[in-house]
């Protein structure tokens, strides 16, 4: 698949690497030529010094053959701009865009775009983890009679086992990530303090994982 980045600050150069990664062919535009300096070594993919917001440097770039086009800039209103054209005017299937400053958040939404705001959701995170918060509903299905439950395992749970932990019914591990690398896990998954773990639950099975960990904390 051909994948636009715009921007290549540290966000945008781990985007576009990764994409690079598996396999897809990339194109990375930032004004800055400088910038480009922060993709490694081995990046291959096409780079353009320009402003984006320029004519045709879009369409140079190959916007009308892309599969996808995610603008993460550190200006919101230029992610908004450049994805509502490529949206609107360029058709390109999939358009994500950054959201830098949560303040313009409902700018961004208002072309509705796909936003994903990495200040906002990282906040959020950090927060969960001072603070000690047992678990927090990450996805609910349906009319929530299934969740996806993200929790954060106590002191008193390390060195045991998943299946040791979590109730026996309608409890199922989905992943585990330790100091920010993920994985599958299952029953048999040993656990660490501050490992973070994804299960899918009922609503009877959330109840009582949440009375399991009020009780370890």
């Amino acid at each position: 698949m051909f994948f636009l980045v715009v921007g290549c600050g540290r966000f945008g150069s781990e985007l576009a690497y990764g994409l690079h990664r598996e396999g897809h062919q990339v194109t990375v535009i930032d004004r800055v030529g400088g910038s480009f300096e922060h993709l490694p070594g081995d990046y291959r993919g096409r780079t353009i010094e320009a402003e984006v917001l320029a004519e045709d440097v879009l369409k140079r770039a190959g916007v009308e053959q892309a599969d996808g086009l995610a603008a993460v800039t550190n200006s919101d209103p230029v992610n908004a701009v450049v994805g509502h054209v490529a949206q609107t005017v360029f058709r390109v299937p999939s358009v994500v865009v950054r959201n830098y400053d949560p303040r313009y958040r409902p700018l961004l939404e208002s072309f509705k775009l796909k936003v994903v705001s990495s200040t906002a959701w990282g906040a959020r995170r950090i927060e969960a983890f001072l603070k000690g918060g047992a678990s927090r509903t990450v996805v609910a299905v349906g009319h929530g009679e299934v969740e996806i439950q993200e929790l954060l395992v106590p002191a008193a749970w390390a060195g045991k086992r998943l299946e040791e932990v979590l109730p026996a019914e309608g409890c199922t591990p989905v992943s585990l990530t330790r100091v920010g690398k993920a994985e599958m896990a299952s029953g048999a998954t040993r656990l660490e303090a501050g490992d973070v773990v994804h299960v899918g639950v009922t609503q009877g099975a959330a109840a009582a994982l949440l009375r399991r960990l009020a009780g370890e904390r």
